[in-house]
């Protein structure tokens, strides 16, 4: 790769704030021509918003951008930006009814005697294809193709303005891992060939495999910009967080020294587990592993009035959870996201202030009347709260993205301050930007002091998590700290590691 002295990109002291709100306070980056560059950091940390900056949708407050030395074009020059940069979000932007060649031209198609000449089209847009190595048929309808290859004509049609620095916005959220890797070689092969790439991703491993250079952003500033193989996955995550491993640790032992138990749990069992004992302190988020028949889901659903177990004791915050009785778990304190949305979780025939105030019902009015009024403001408050991207309360349910009617599921089970919040499964089948959006959400509830229960298949929920239970045929066979590595968790979960 060659390091120009010139950078192809420069933000420097980048400020931008929305009324009392600084979205970022101080927003640097470089990056060097024919490099993948990573901006990584934690929801909010500001990378959105700095996205935008150096897109041209918005200006900064302070600071300067600039491409190959020279001042950012105007942003009401919309196609001097289109030459410097382009971003390929998570969803493509392409129109799905279009042919490929028409959205690669879209608005600018080759013209004879004042119509639209299809055959230039289709031999510029074959050309176009052929030059980046896009083996994708120009006359294809754009919603027939793969994601990947949505992306990667995306990727094109920005190459055709002339610009060569593509932001990719979480681009691997909707693909497999052979779908993953396809991407990373066209993307290596792109790099090649001149092209620049500023990559956005949660998945750290994602950082290591293709990026050169990877800065971090943290509470809306620079952080730091270090080569990736200079640094360890355990400094990228400490330079995210704030803080070191150690200290992590120490926070959670105060949590543990500290924190009363609100779960306690002895010698539960059922025809799905047995004799299981564990705590969840106050202000603690305890993950449940295993695989698909290890009982976890059951276990977990059982302290939500789901199901009723054989043997053993569960005191909430001193009393005896109402086993069997859904209605009134939920009184006693327990909050519930369950593992199937469509059928356990939402009513689609239902809007979404109607579905996130389901729990709540009797505090909105008396007698049996829900006040209209302050079932809204309720609703609104949660909408906001859990940034549900939606018209308003009223908007049905069933419209939503699946990653915002999770969202609805969620603001379900906050809306009554439970006491122990149950989450099974919790980002299942959600984009990457709503599943940061819903652990962000784990976290304020640690931070309320509500015990927390995660069950997942997914590392990344694991990781919030102060401690995970390993189940194995029904018995709790592990228990790993905060700072697990994913082989040690793993070799648990496949029973690798114990008779």
């Amino acid at each position: 790769m060659s390091r120009m002295s010139t950078a192809l990109v420069e933000a420097r002291g980048i400020v931008k704030r929305y009324g009392p709100t600084t979205a970022l306070a101080d927003g640097r980056l470089t990056v060097l021509p024919g490099e993948s560059h990573a901006l990584v950091g934690r929801n909010g940390a500001g990378k959105s918003t700095l996205v935008r900056i150096l897109t041209g949708l918005q200006a900064p407050d302070e600071g300067t951008v600039r491409f190959d030395g020279d001042p950012a074009p105007p942003l009401t020059d919309r196609d001097a930006w289109r030459r410097k940069v382009a971003c390929v979000y998570q969803h493509p932007t392409v129109v799905p009814e279009l042919t490929v060649a028409e959205n690669l031209f879209i608005n600018r198609q080759p013209l004879r005697r004042g119509f639209i000449s299809w055959r230039r089209l289709k031999a510029e847009a074959a050309a176009l294809l052929d030059t980046w190595d896009v083996r994708v048929d120009p006359e294809a309808r754009t919603a027939d193709l793969k994601v990947e290859d949505r992306q990667m004509v995306e990727i094109a049609r920005a190459l055709s303005f002339g610009a060569r620095f593509i932001i990719l916005d979480e681009p691997t959220a909707q693909l497999d891992n052979r779908e993953i890797e396809r991407l990373f070689t066209r993307m290596r092969a792109l790099q090649d060939s001149g092209v620049t790439f500023l990559f956005i991703s949660h998945h750290l491993q994602e950082v290591y495999e293709v990026c050169q250079t990877v800065t971090v952003l943290r509470d809306a500033r620079w952080i730091t910009t270090a080569p990736v193989a200079d640094l360890p996955r355990q400094a990228l995550v400490e330079a995210m967080a704030g803080e070191t491993v150690a200290e992590q640790a120490e926070r959670r032992r105060a949590v543990e020294a500290a924190g009363p138990v609100l779960l306690d749990v002895r010698g539960l069992g059922s025809t799905a587990y047995e004799n299981v004992d564990l705590t969840v302190r106050r202000g603690e988020v305890v993950g449940l592993a295993g695989s698909s028949a290890s009982g976890k889901i059951e276990l977990a659903e059982t302290f939500t009035g789901l199901h009723t177990p054989t043997s053993g004791t569960a005191l909430l915050d001193g009393a005896p959870l109402p086993f069997g009785d859904v209605r009134r778990a939920l009184e006693a304190g327990v909050g519930f996201v369950p593992r199937d949305r469509h059928d356990q979780g939402l009513v689609f025939g239902m809007s979404i202030g109607d579905n996130a105030t389901l729990s709540v019902l009797e505090r909105l009015g008396r007698f049996g009347f829900v006040g209209a009024d302050r079932k809204r403001d309720v609703a609104t408050a949660l909408i906001e709260r859990l940034d549900i991207h939606a018209e308003g309360p009223e908007q049905p349910v069933s419209d939503l993205s699946g990653g915002n009617a999770q969202k609805v599921v969620m603001a379900r089970a906050l809306a009554s301050d439970p006491r122990l919040l149950v989450l099974v499964n919790p980002t299942a089948g959600v984009d990457v930007k709503s599943k940061e959006s819903l652990l962000a959400r784990v976290d304020s509830a640690r931070e309320d002091g509500t015990a927390v229960l995660v069950v997942s298949d997914e590392l990344d929920d694991l990781r919030r998590c102060d401690r995970v239970l390993v189940l194995f045929h029904g018995r709790v066979v592990a228990e790993h700290r905060a700072g697990w590595r994913d082989h040690e968790l793993i070799a648990s979960i496949e029973g690798v590691d114990h008779g």
